[in-house]
């Protein structure tokens, strides 16, 4: 029998010895969010600022604080490339400086959907190198991927090196979510607490968009849910119904609390029944306890969660999502601000058209009305960015002024509904401007 401890003892190390394995020129894949891992990152970044390493390149969706103060540093752009699938905070920022100094932008952007991103990562890419947080080993000489399966999972059957941060505070998690020992060329500990996301304050419209959708939502249906203050709006909205299920790429607080409340028990789900199936987690200390060996619970990678035919095998699939920009033809924009990429279209079209795929399911595209202190529309005659999710795939649009249901309409009929969405202030300009484009007479 293999003694498992002393493989791990074999390949355990301090920080440095570990990034002193990844060569100049390495292809590195990040591990999303909270599983991004601090002390190898650190290390990483101390080799690149010190001349040891350069033509490093971060594969990557939604870096934290914990890449933005180690390897996604600005003066360290010389030597590492980040190639971003999805920017947060951290990318926008590290472009407008690059902007500031007059200099083109220091972050690559690769337009993927998060269902394609580990073909992508592994056969279009060909990375070579994963660093990532995770659990304690088990017995059988397993480590859980914990909060973030979605892409780094499939990544571990195939990069050359892998260089993993074992965290006590990462939970286990079931399903299709591990990485054997056999397969580590590096561990590291590093004992810290893991990132923790803020809870958003809702405003008054996210209140009544919550109340709306709720009211969209049968008992027994199973939901798929972003992050913020509208989808956790959503969520308190939903705590009458009964038997509701979760098939999501993120799991978030506000789901863990309608399980916590019985309010999701998934025991009407067709797929995974009795378990909520997730790609991703992101929240607070007490949503990663609740996930720590629970069997209620299991991650999948997000080439699974997020395949459309997956999504459709749960009925009455309901999926939640968020957008910036919708025009009069239905047509969103969920990624792109003032002509800047903002964010990514993440898994959007997935749960789109999965959730519409599903008997008896809906996709539904939530948003405020306006935006900047209600002095913009969100509902406009044409994007101002790339379509995130096409005219023809969305369903169902709510607003605090009402939920419009697109499917079967046509171009007249779905611009007379949009603008009924829209903030009354600007209701007779898009009228004029639908005439002008002849969307209606």
């Amino acid at each position: 029998m293999t003694d498992f401890h002393s493989v791990y003892a074999s390949r355990l190390m301090p920080p440095a010895e570990a990034a002193a394995l990844i060569p100049s020129g390495a292809k590195i894949v990040m591990s999303l969010g909270v599983g991004q891992p601090p002390a190898i990152l650190k290390a990483i970044a101390d080799r690149a600022e010190a001349g040891q390493v350069e033509g490093l390149r971060f594969y990557y969706l939604l870096s934290t604080a914990i890449a933005g103060e180690t390897v996604l540093r600005y003066e360290l752009m010389d030597r590492i490339r980040p190639c971003s699938l999805f920017h947060s905070a951290i990318e926008r920022r590290l472009d407008a400086q690059a902007r500031a100094e007059g200099r083109p932008p220091v972050v690559e952007f690769i337009p993927t959907g998060f269902q394609q991103t580990p073909r992508v990562l592994c056969e279009e890419i060909g990375v070579d190198t994963l660093v990532a947080t995770v659990s304690p080993m088990d017995a059988d000489g397993h480590f859980s991927f914990g909060t973030n399966t979605d892409y780094a999972e499939p990544v571990s059957k195939t990069a050359m090196r892998l260089i993993l941060e074992v965290n006590p505070n990462m939970p286990r998690v079931f399903g299709q979510s591990t990485v054997h020992v056999s397969r580590v060329t590096a561990l590291v500990e590093n004992a810290v607490p893991l990132l923790e996301i803020p809870k958003a304050a809702p405003q008054p419209a996210d209140t009544v968009i919550g109340g709306l959708i709720a009211a969209q939502v049968e008992d027994g249906a199973t939901l798929q849910m972003g992050i913020g203050a509208l989808p956790d709006a959503v969520c308190a909205a939903l705590t009458g119904h009964r038997d509701l299920g979760i098939h999501t790429e993120m799991l978030t607080p506000g789901l863990v609390e309608l399980m916590k409340a019985g309010v999701v028990t998934n025991a009407r789900k067709t797929l995974h029944p009795g378990v909520t199936a997730f790609a991703f987690c992101m929240g607070d200390r007490s949503t990663y306890a609740y996930l720590h060996e629970n069997p209620a619970i299991e991650a999948y990678p997000v080439s699974y969660i997020n395949d459309v035919s997956v999504i459709a095998r749960n009925e009455r699939m309901v999926s939640v999502n968020a957008t910036l920009e919708i025009d009069l033809n239905g047509a969103c924009c969920s990624e792109h601000l003032n002509g800047l990429q903002f964010t990514g279209s993440g898994g959007q079209l997935d749960f789109v058209r999965g959730a519409y795929a599903s008997a008896g399911g809906q996709s539904i595209i939530a948003c405020h009305a306006t935006a900047k202190s209600g002095t913009l529309s969100r509902i406009v005659p044409k994007l101002s960015g790339p379509v995130t999710t096409p005219r023809n795939d969305v369903h169902k649009v709510v607003t605090e002024y009402g939920v419009a249901d697109l499917k079967g309409l046509s171009t007249s009929e779905r611009a007379r509904a949009l603008i009924a969405l829209a903030a009354p202030q600007f209701r007779e300009d898009l009228t004029a401007q639908a005439k002008a484009i002849a969307l209606i007479g």
